[in-house]
């Protein structure tokens, strides 16, 4: 697959004039300057001239974007199965255009999202609920990781964000292998669209996660769980708190689900065997 572009996308993010105000004692005229903030723009995802979806996204790596979140829709089960990408800039905003080695199934019609999505919600525009609700494949990765690889990763995290420090305002998902630390991250101002580009950098470069674990800089919903099981990833870590569904369906997914996760501390949710040299209280044996 070679990708095509058509037309300059957007910079991921631009300088807005703003004026800034700070408590401090006394009147004060507040000051203009400019900061830099991300461009949130409608990304269309077409297949084989048919459209598909549309989310609010950053626009950048997109060719990562349209694989990944081709993987995670179950559209296609490899990048070798997109044969032509077409990233056309418009002025309403980027159109990916596929072209597919194998004619879509008949789920995929049925399954087409007519509906915008925002950048906040990964099922938006969903035609029915059994779609939503779509179990996620098993995870059986036998990774194992130690607790305090756990706090390195997660003080790594930041030096993947370029985007995020300079505009303070963007999710990222990243991929941490055992020996190697993390391999790849990826950003976006949406943490679905976050986790569906670094789902495809790694599919693009063949780079298995059935050992290794997903860091996300946001809560837990279920769409990221369900993303992940796709991804294989056996063990997710965020920094925020889990919905109450993802920590269900982690659960049945065999997910080792981490959240919660701080300088000082993090709280596992399911599947605790896979994090090693923790001691877990045990039940009080009942009277």
């Amino acid at each position: 697959m070679t990708p095509l572009e058509i037309g300059a996308p957007p910079r991921p993010f631009c300088d807005a004039s703003r004026f800034v105000q700070r408590r401090m004692p006394g009147p004060r005229l507040a000051p203009r300057t400019t900061r830099a903030v991300p461009e949130e723009t409608a990304i269309a995802f077409s297949y084989e001239g048919a459209a598909y979806a549309v989310m609010m996204a950053t626009p950048a790596d997109l060719t990562d974007f349209a694989i990944g979140f081709s993987l995670t829709e179950r559209i296609i089960r490899s990048p070798c199965d997109v044969e032509t990408l077409e990233t056309v800039s418009t002025v309403d905003g980027i159109m990916l255009r596929m072209s597919l080695a194998h004619q879509p199934s008949v789920a995929y019609w049925e399954r087409r999202r007519r509906l915008a999505g925002p950048s906040g919600c990964g099922l938006c525009g969903l035609e029915s609920l059994a779609d939503a609700m779509r179990a996620p494949p098993p995870v059986t990765g036998s990774a194992r990781l130690p607790h305090n690889e756990i706090f390195d990763a997660m003080a790594a995290l930041p030096d993947w964000q370029p985007m995020n420090r300079a505009t303070g305002a963007l999710h990222a998902a990243a991929l941490w292998l055992p020996t190697a630390g993390i391999v790849a991250a990826r950003e976006d101002v949406g943490r679905h669209n976050a986790l569906d580009k670094l789902i495809g950098a790694a599919a693009r470069d063949g780079i298995s996660a059935a050992g290794g674990a997903v860091l996300l800089t946001s809560r837990v919903s279920v769409e990221m769980i369900q993303k992940a099981a796709i991804f294989g990833v056996p063990i997710l870590v965020a920094v925020s708190a889990p919905t109450a569904l993802a920590v269900r369906v982690a659960e049945a997914a065999g997910i080792t689900l981490a959240a919660v996760a701080r300088h000082d501390g993090f709280e596992i949710f399911t599947h605790a065997d896979r994090l090693l040299d923790v001691e877990f209280e045990q039940p009080a044996a009942a009277d």
